[in-house]
């Protein structure tokens, strides 16, 4: 029994290492993916009085955000599309994979076609430093834009390894705490995706129903629309992808004070 206790204690210590690199990665791999531990985030009060994220100075302006009952934002994102091989990660678009067949792509500089400028048959990935999602990245810039905040590249720099091949629907939960934190929901979205190739008519309904429950919403607040770039520019020859959104929020009311408000415009009006 001895002999097995020395035994099970040499294998554990020499198994120290080992475990404390899991440990790290795993710790790490917590900080990037879980919203409870970005480094944006931590427990306070909102500004509606309820527990919830405290953003970090980079999202709390010197100046009053005032809480006015509508704000307006748009967000606009661009990524290059090349062959997959090159890209290292598929076309991710709304939090959907786009599966496709080989498609054919414009190689302008030669890299992969006999000559620059010569089609090339493959399939095709997005280059970006997290998944370049463009419907989520333009969504959230469109929420900061509306709370007069900076901008996505501010908050989530493409120079900061956490990020690097980040699942976008992390920064759109952000952004969601972000707008809860200054006391509003969303009123709708209106999204214009912009690409050649792929079609993508089939997966507009996952892409809606990833941001409904993404931003706590309802389907009848989003839409999304996609169109072709009519063969022009780098769109059109299937090097890049592009979106547009266009967000309204609206302050979130207590029901109480609405109902005080109405009851006393009756009680005015009508003497009781």
């Amino acid at each position: 029994m001895m002999h097995f206790l020395i035994s099970l204690l040499l294998v554990l210590s020499s198994c120290g290492p080992l475990l404390s690199c899991c440990n790290a990665f795993a710790s790490q791999s917590s900080y990037i993916k879980t919203r409870s531990n970005n480094h944006l985030l931590s427990a306070s009060t909102s500004s509606n009085g309820e527990e919830g994220a405290e953003i970090s100075s980079l999202l709390r302006p010197s100046y009053d955000i005032e809480p006015i009952p509508l704000r307006i934002g748009h967000g606009f994102d661009i990524h290059k599309m090349v062959p997959l091989s090159e890209a290292g990660q598929p076309v991710v678009i709304g939090g959907v994979t786009i599966d496709h067949v080989d498609q054919k792509w414009i190689d302008k500089d030669g890299k992969y076609a006999e000559n620059p400028g010569d089609i090339y048959e493959t399939q095709l990935g997005v280059l970006a430093h997290s998944d370049g999602d463009v419907i989520y990245h333009s969504l959230v810039d469109a929420i900061f834009g509306a709370l007069t905040l900076p901008d996505i590249g501010q908050v989530f720099q493409d120079t900061d390894p956490r990020w690097k091949g980040c699942d976008s629907s992390k920064f759109m939960e952000h952004a969601y705490d972000v707008m809860k934190y200054y006391g509003y929901q969303i009123g709708n979205v209106d999204v214009t995706l912009i690409l050649e190739r792929p079609k993508v008519a089939s997966f507009k309904p996952g892409m809606k129903a990833n941001i409904v429950k993404l931003l706590h919403t309802t389907e009848g607040r989003v839409n999304i629309k996609a169109r072709t770039h009519e063969r022009v520019d780098s769109v059109g020859e299937l090097r890049s992808l592009s979106c547009h959104v266009v967000v309204t929020l609206e302050k979130v009311t207590d029901d109480k004070d609405d109902d005080k408000k109405d009851g006393g415009e009756k009680k005015e009006k009508f003497g009781f």
